[in-house]
């Protein structure tokens, strides 16, 4: 399914990278000759999503500058991003979005594969690799056999799920109309309590996972990494990005 737009969240702080990037945000590491966002972006579309969003906070003026030289790239800020979580910042773009569209955080690297399985699966649907041992992992539990499985928990704990992981979140999902909506509902009791620290995948999508069927399709030997910290980004530059680099040669 091809959607309408890719929404990218580049609203954090960072903070536990901020000694080996100071001064820029995260989506503007750089492992080759281009910042990592653009090479999500060119990623992006060559799967054909031409339309990007970017929720900014944090260090903003880079990807507002990155948007004025591209007619098809947008931003749209997040004013509360030092005290809201990731949810409350895709909460910030949901009047930009009319259609499905994908929903991508700024420090990933990944190949071309991830997209590719999403595009060609259900309408709503989330990304899972297999085991990477890189720290920080969340893992989702799902209900349900083979090509029926189906959203069901996620957690950073693997022992607080009730059955063994299905595999480990990636970070990029296909959101249809209906699945969004139900996340928005979910955030709108949020947000009547005062609760800006809200996840978009353990608290939303996990809720509005109960509500319809999300698809866990797994790619047991993806090559992909997010980098939250210094042990990420050394592991992305030793090992990851060469292996992206090969594949794509």
């Amino acid at each position: 399914m091809k959607p309408d737009a890719a929404v990218i969240l580049a609203a954090g702080l960072g903070t536990r990278l901020r000694d080996s990037h100071s001064g820029l945000p995260k989506g503007f590491l750089r492992l080759g000759d281009t910042p990592i966002v653009l090479e999500s972006i060119n990623r992006l579309r060559l799967a054909g999503v031409q339309k990007i969003i970017i929720v900014t906070g944090h260090l903003s003026e880079f990807y507002e500058e990155l948007a004025a030289g591209d007619a098809d790239i947008s931003t749209v800020h997040n004013p509360q991003y030092a005290e809201s979580g990731s949810m409350y910042s895709l909460w910030c773009a949901r009047d930009r979005v009319n259609g499905s569209f994908l929903l991508l955080e700024s420090d990933l690297i990944y190949e071309q594969r991830a997209l590719d399985v999403l595009l060609a699966g259900p309408a709503e649907a989330i990304l899972l690799s297999g085991t990477t041992l890189a720290g920080d992992e969340v893992y989702v539990e799902t209900e349900g056999e083979g090509s029926n499985s189906r959203l069901y928990a996620m957690s950073k704990d693997a022992s607080a799920l009730g059955a063994d992981p299905a595999g480990e979140l990636v970070g990029i999902s296909l959101i249809s109309p209906e699945l969004f909506r139900y996340m928005l509902e979910y955030t709108e009791t949020e947000l009547r309590q005062e609760n800006l620290k809200l996840d978009y995948e353990t608290d939303a999508l996990v809720h509005a996972g109960r509500q319809m069927p999300v698809a866990c399709p797994v790619v047991v030997d993806l090559i992909w990494s997010e980098i939250d910290d210094s042990t990420h980004l050394e592991r992305a530059r030793q090992s990851i990005y060469p292996q992206l680099q090969a594949k794509s040669a």
